[in-house]
C-alpha cells in the first residue's frame, strides 16, 4: 500500500483537505476547497491526487453525538461515492464527532485567535480525521 493519503472534511461551502504519510502516521493540512452547495470543483481535487498519489482517500462522517446521522452526513457519503467513482481511489468514511473542536483548541493553541480562520479550520479539520482513521487501523508494530 502507497503510504500517503488524503483526508476530506466535507461541507456544503467548504471541503478542507490534508496529506498523510501512513509510514509516520501524521497528516498536515493542506487547504480549503469552495464547494457550491457541497460540489467541488473536481478539477482541483484531480490535481490534488495526481500531485500527491493517494492510495486511500478519507471522508469524514459528521454523526450527531448520539452516532445517528444528519442531513450533512449523507451529503458526506455521497460525496465519498462520488470521489470513489469518478477517481476509482478506495475511500473509507472516518467518524469526526469532535474534529472541528479539537482544530479549533490546535489553532487556537498555534495561533491565538489569528490561526482561526475557517479555511485553517476546516484544513486541520481534514487532518484530525486522517490522523484518527490512522489511529484506528494501523496494524500494532510489536
Amino acid at each position: 500500500m502507497g503510504a500517503s493519503l488524503l483526508g476530506f472534511d466535507y461541507g456544503t461551502k467548504s471541503i478542507g483537505v490534508a496529506v498523510g504519510q501512513l509510514i509516520t502516521a501524521s497528516a498536515q493540512p493542506l487547504l480549503a476547497l469552495k464547494a457550491n452547495d457541497g460540489i467541488p470543483n473536481w478539477e482541483q481535487i484531480a490535481a490534488l491526487l495526481a500531485e500527491w498519489q493517494p492510495s486511500l482517500l478519507v471522508v469524514g462522517l459528521p454523526l450527531n453525538m448520539d452516532g445517528s446521522e444528519q442531513e450533512i452526513s449523507r451529503r458526506a457519503r455521497k460525496f465519498a461515492n462520488r470521489l470513489h467513482g469518478r477517481f476509482g481511489i478506495k475511500v473509507e468514511l472516518q467518524d469526526e464527532r469532535l474534529t472541528t473542536t479539537d482544530a479549533r483548541a490546535r489553532l487556537f493553541a498555534a495561533g491565538g485567535y489569528k490561526a482561526l480562520g475557517k479555511d485553517a479550520i476546516d484544513a486541520v479539520s481534514a487532518a484530525l480525521i486522517l490522523e484518527s482513521w490512522m489511529e484506528e487501523n494501523q496494524a500494532p508494530s510489536a
